[in-house]
């Protein structure tokens, strides 16, 4: 009976929640509030959006994760990861596109959750998330060096190594003051932590760099810094009216490719923030019930103009530090958003873009991880190809092509691994019980002779996919052909549709040259398997034997008839 694994973290903990709790998580909320405040403004613009469609992510998003998550401590919101595939939709198909992009997406985080799938987002290759990441990373750096230096740049192209040639011809166009404000923004982002833990050094570039470029220009001084007010003449702080995207069969067909990345790197980049957050905290998450969650947040939030969310680590870390526990604190930093955003909204258009663009570039940084990143050079080839591919589509191409791709190849090597794993092996002339786990008791001395007349072959590993094709290799390399062919099953720990079939085409080939094949060995699991199957019909109850000793017996008297 199907059962729905639909349990929000939210509810539970408010059944013995005190007081206590309440506070701590105020003051996490509090804290995580104002560290999302910058990077929600920042992912917005780079996104491709007005920079209050960033926090009204954040907000809404937020708010929803919290309340409808399986983790206690997830923040939600829009992250560095869906820059570049958010952009790239909207460069595609404009910001419609995305609201419906993102409301289908959140549709298959949902069924994803209701069909218990949680657990296998999780067997994703590693080297195809350090890939991506880390491609995303250098992807997120790449956008902003127009920024960062106040580059004049006519007519940006859209791919990676465009944008390069538009900088290198551009170059000559840098803007000192552009620099030198996106510079100490960095600088005080890596050095803040030094001397606070708590307040963010996002924050605090960008209180530091408003006020001294506010100064600056009301002396004429660096007057050529833009700021998120030349580029965005109107910001409002309007909660957005809740507008339901249209959707048709036409727009789903051409939306559902990035709607799955979206939806693949919200489940990864969630589950994988949970799990982070399960160990610092000594709790256990249901990513179910998460992906549920994450799926509820990604309807709602295009519906009132929002862009895609998912669980953001730094943030969720954050409220893990400062003492948060319960999804109450996520909760309240949606509402200390949901203010800042009403009552000092309009202030925002005095943050200088290269600031906003000194803080992309720390998130860049981060996101590209490249000790993980060398450390995964040093895995097998295969791996090591895995998350160069993965790397270069990213940056070259986009994330969509990149998550494809990574997982097609990733489970065709994979697929390659275990048919390896699986080893076929003729045993001649004697078996030595001594060896051997299915004999029936015999002298400590003996040997079973196996008859010139029969061969013995013997399955190491599943039998699936590629052991048909060894069987037919090392069957061509015997001499004459035998009366009787034993198999013995003992290790092979199960059997698939596939391995089924492959062994009915080497029964049926035996049969037409009239060998009779006999199994030995066969467990509980593959016996069941096979008789479900009807194989037994084929080859006959009487030719399938528990141990090697029966087999060999079985096969003298076909051998005697």
């Amino acid at each position: 009976m199907f059962t729905l694994d639909f349990k929000p973290s939210f509810f539970s903990t408010l059944k013995n929640y005190k007081k206590e709790t309440f506070m701590t998580d105020l003051m996490a909320g509090l804290i995580v509030g104002i560290v999302a405040l910058p990077l929600a403004i920042a992912f917005g613009i780079a996104s491709g959006v007005s920079p209050e469609k960033g926090i009204i992510t954040a907000i809404v998003a937020g708010l929803i994760i919290s309340m409808f998550g399986g983790s206690k401590v997830q923040i939600g919101g829009p992250t560095g990861a869906f820059i570049v595939i958010v952009y790239g939709i909207i460069q595609e198909y404009g910001i419609q596109g995305l609201a419906i992009a993102t409301f289908i997406a959140g549709i298959i985080l949902v069924l994803l959750g209701v069909l218990k799938l949680g657990s296998i987002i999780k067997f994703i290759p590693y080297p195809i998330v350090i890939g991506f990441t880390s491609g995303i990373g250098v992807t997120i750096f790449t956008t902003q060096v127009k920024d960062l230096f106040g580059l004049t740049v006519n007519n940006m192209p859209a791919d990676f190594i465009g944008k390069w040639g538009a900088y290198f011809q551009s170059f000559n166009t840098i803007d000192i003051w552009s620099t030198v404000v996106g510079i100490i923004s960095v600088v005080i982002i890596f050095i803040t932590p030094k001397f606070s833990k708590k307040i963010p050094g996002s924050l605090v570039a960008i209180l530091v760099m408003t006020i001294g470029v506010l100064i600056l220009k009301a002396n004429g001084i660096a007057e050529s810094v833009e700021t998120i007010g030349d580029r965005f003449n109107n910001i409002s702080n309007q909660i957005p009216d809740a507008v339901v995207p249209s959707i048709d069969l036409d727009t789903i067909k051409s939306l559902l490719s990035p709607a799955l990345t979206i939806a693949i790197l919200g489940a990864i980049e969630s589950l994988l923030s949970a799990a982070v957050a399960d160990g610092a905290i000594g709790d256990h998450h249901n990513s179910n019930t998460e992906l549920i969650g994450q799926g509820i947040a990604n309807i709602v939030s295009p519906i009132f103009g929002g862009i895609p969310a998912t669980g953001a680590i730094a943030r969720t870390m954050t409220n893990i530090n400062n003492g948060g526990r319960t999804p109450i604190a996520g909760i309240v930093h949606a509402i200390v958003l949901l203010l800042i955003f009403l009552f000092l909204m309009p202030y925002a258009k005095y943050i200088p873009m290269a600031c906003l663009a000194g803080v992309l570039v720390v998130v860049s940084y981060n996101m590209c991880g490249w000790r993980s990143f060398f450390a995964q050079l040093k895995n097998p080839k295969s791996d090591v190809a895995v998350l160069l591919v993965t790397f270069l589509l990213t940056v070259i191409f986009d994330l969509t092509i990149a998550i494809e791709f990574g997982i097609v190849l990733a489970c065709l090597l994979f697929m390659k691994r275990i048919s390896g794993a699986t080893d076929v092996h003729v045993i001649t002339n004697e078996i030595d019980p001594n060896a051997e786990s299915d004999m029936q008791h015999v002298a400590e001395d003996e040997h079973l002779t196996i008859p010139e007349t029969v061969e013995v072959y013997e399955i190491n590993g599943p039998f699936f996919f590629g052991v048909g094709n060894k069987f037919e290799e090392l069957m061509g390399q015997m001499g004459d052909r035998p009366k009787v062919r034993i198999i013995r099953m003992r290790r092979v720990p199960f059997i698939d549709s596939t391995g089924i079939h492959n062994l009915t085409n080497l029964c049926e080939m035996s049969m037409k040259e009239n060998i009779i094949v006999v199994l030995s060995g066969v467990n509980e699991t593959v016996h069941a398997t096979l008789a479900k199957s009807g194989f037994y019909k084929l080859i006959g109850e009487e030719n399938i034997c528990s141990n090697i000793n029966i087999a060999l017996d079985r096969a003298k008297e076909i051998i005697a008839k």
